[in-house]
């Protein structure tokens, strides 16, 4: 399927046009579309990989990721969970020092051979070349129910900093103390492209995201009352199963709202799934990928048009225009 450009930024299946002209709801995904979180989400799975890597698997090495490591694994369509991302990356870290290959190698290899099924690709992948990581699994414990595993506390620890930490968890954080990196988030969502989407959509406009209600309300501050939250999904809150790109908390958003038609706003591969599972269910749903917020715009909106996204856009401020320009 080819997207059309119709604008700087704005790309459109000319053949959803008339779908799109009949939305009656739009759903956004948070981390990469509400908030830029390129110095808070992935700037904790390099912190954590470190301290992990250092800390417990003895590991005398820093800065060992890169965004691009962690984009390989975002595009399979099993790892929209971060502290999932940053397991695999211990693990292949692990690898590496156990093999002696390139860890940057090895993390390319490993994420070419992963799929949906995330970190159970990831496993039988580096199962089947033999190496043993039974250490490291024991000593990570994950995943695992919240405060079991050494490293769901430390990443959580280095996200959200002593203060929201343990306002969160009602305890002390075991391993990190001081400023989290939720701090560094940034914002792009504002009051005035919410006024123009409420133009058009009324009160459906809701949240389905990975991040729980507190650390997204920590983020979105006053913005987080503008959306229909009655009928928004915070899925850290939720059992494991309902991940995306489990459609059942989307599915759940949309007859809430009682959409007939809606666009679900995304950054990743699970977003897209997850909006594809939910239209083969029955629900009228289009999915609208942002290539803005990644490092390589164009490789992302291109990886965008070849799983068939509805639309494409720079930024989640082009939306109100590319409606716009679909209904004129």
């Amino acid at each position: 399927m080819t997207l059309k450009k119709i604008d700087n930024g704005i790309y459109v299946d000319a053949q959803k046009t008339d779908k799109i002209k009949n939305l009656d709801a739009v759903i956004f995904d948070c981390d990469g579309v509400l908030i830029d979180v390129s110095n808070s989400y992935d700037l904790a799975i390099k912190k954590t990989v470190d301290f992990v890597a250092n800390k417990i698997a003895s590991i005398n090495k820093s800065s060992l990721v890169t965004t691009e490591m962690i984009d390989s694994f975002k595009k399979t369509g099993g790892f929209n969970d971060e502290v999932n991302v940053t397991y695999v990356m211990i693990l292949a870290a692990v690898a590496s020092e156990k093999t002696g290959k390139n860890f940057s190698d090895l993390v390319f290899e490993v994420a070419k051979n992963a799929d949906q099924t995330g970190i159970q690709s990831v496993e039988r992948y580096l199962d089947s070349i033999k190496i043993d990581l039974t250490d490291i699994k024991m000593k990570l414990v994950y995943p695992a129910t919240r405060f079991e595993s050494p490293l769901s506390s430390i990443f959580d620890e280095i996200f959200y900093g002593t203060d929201l930490y343990t306002q969160l968890y009602k305890r002390s954080p075991k391993f990190f103390n001081g400023k989290g990196l939720i701090e560094n988030d940034i914002v792009l969502v504002t009051k005035n492209l919410l006024y123009d989407l409420h133009q058009r959509f009324g009160k459906k406009i809701s949240i389905v995201t990975g991040r729980g209600v507190i650390s997204a309300k920590h983020s979105l501050e006053k913005l987080f009352d503008e959306f229909d939250l009655k009928n928004s999904k915070f899925l850290e809150d939720e059992p494991r199963e309902m991940a995306k790109p489990n459609p059942q908390s989307l599915i759940s958003s949309i007859k809430g709202m009682g959409a007939s038609c809606s666009i679900f706003v995304g950054d990743s591969m699970e977003d897209f799934i997850m909006a594809h599972k939910a239209a083969e269910s029955g629900n009228a749903t289009l999915f609208c990928g942002i290539y803005g917020t990644s490092k390589d715009h164009e490789a992302k909106r291109n990886f965008f048009e070849q799983k068939g996204a509805d639309m494409a856009l720079e930024s989640i401020h082009l939306l109100p225009k590319a409606l716009n320009l679909v209904r004129a």
